[in-house]
């Protein structure tokens, strides 16, 4: 009897989340703005500037769902979450979406009770180090001290390759970015390891970013992507789609320049992704030009790569993995139709 009660209680919390999550959309519709975590203090990817204005590759990515579901990118609020932070938030319904820089694994997507939509970046971890240290690869930091965010792959990697490596280490453990970043170029630790292209956007703002290096090895696989709860589709394929348009507009050569004369192309597959051919809106329970107000407010993956972390940006990085699969690349997104 007490087994059948627990079995009971149990199945009710499970179909009351499902009821919760399902209720996403509608509940993003009601109140009239998406609610995003994001990172706060990470340059390049998400960070408020100096007139307090959100800016970064993930803070695009949120703002093109807010497009896609009002037509409207500014439509949106981000809250800044740590690493510790920004799982908890997603779970417990404060925010409909993390723009975080967070790695997709299977224990996330099972236990944590999340879905990843389609990668925005795709990364790997490695190492900052000082110029000064004369280092050329991971493998002489034997006996380093390493600053290292919690409750992050980064730990769980940084630990792993030490030990294969037979290398010993001192981690120096701090939860906020911002403060990691501070004890790092104080010099309470000889090494800091996180994503690389974390690590571009650490150099950028430090005092003196030529004094230091990221070193070539790469340690892991990271593929960085926006999250959702489990359990409601129509919002993860608003999510996913989103990102996806801005690699299709970008493999189809639409721009947030041309978008509009783009409206007047012939080529069917314009046609239906603009809109001017219905369908995919209704699929997706939104406007048919959900994704035109996409790339004309936000722009193409390119656009958004290079405004934010490409080679004219203080963090310089290549397309490397993120370029268009026709291009060497990882980008790919499946057919609009």
């Amino acid at each position: 009897m007490k087994l059948m009660k627990l079995l009971l209680i149990i199945t009710i919390v499970l179909l009351s989340g499902v009821g919760f999550a399902g209720q996403t959309v509608d509940n993003v519709k009601a109140k009239g703005f998406v609610q995003a975590g994001a990172n706060g203090d990470l340059f390049g990817f998400g960070k408020p500037d100096e007139k307090g204005i959100w800016r970064g590759l993930d803070v695009d990515t949120g703002r093109a769902i807010a497009a896609a579901v009002f037509g409207d990118a500014s439509k949106i609020k981000f809250i800044p979450l740590t690493a510790v932070q920004r799982f908890t938030a997603l779970q417990s319904g404060e925010i409909d979406v993390l723009c975080r820089n967070a790695t997709q694994t299977l224990g996330r997507d099972s236990e944590l009770g999340l879905d990843f939509a389609q990668v925005n970046y795709y990364d790997g971890q490695g190492f900052l180090v000082p110029k000064k240290m004369k280092l050329k690869n991971a493998k002489q930091l034997d006996g380093a001290t390493v600053c290292v965010l919690p409750g992050t792959t980064t730990e769980l990697n940084v630990a792993d390759y030490f030990r294969v490596n037979k290398m010993k280490m001192k981690p120096v453990v701090i939860e906020n970015n911002a403060e990691l970043a501070k004890a790092f170029f104080a010099g309470r630790c000889d090494v800091l390891t996180s994503d690389a292209s974390q690590l571009a956007g650490i150099r950028a703002v430090a005092p003196k970013p030529d004094d230091y290096v990221i070193l070539p090895d790469i340690i892991s696989k990271e593929p960085l992507a926006p999250a959702v709860r489990h359990g409601d589709n129509q919002w993860k394929d608003i999510v996913n789609y989103s990102v996806l348009a801005m690699i299709e507009a970008e493999e189809l050569g639409i721009t947030s320049k041309n978008v509009d004369e783009m409206l007047k192309s012939a080529n069917p597959a314009v046609q239906r992704f603009l809109g001017v051919a219905p369908g995919n809106g209704k699929a997706l329970g939104l406007n048919e030009k959900w994704a035109y107000n996409i790339i004309k407010q936000v722009g193409n993956y390119g656009e958004v790569f290079e405004r934010n972390v490409g080679k004219n940006t203080p963090l310089k990085l290549e397309r490397g993995l993120n370029a268009l699969w026709k291009n060497g690349g990882l980008m790919y997104s499946p057919p609009f139709r």
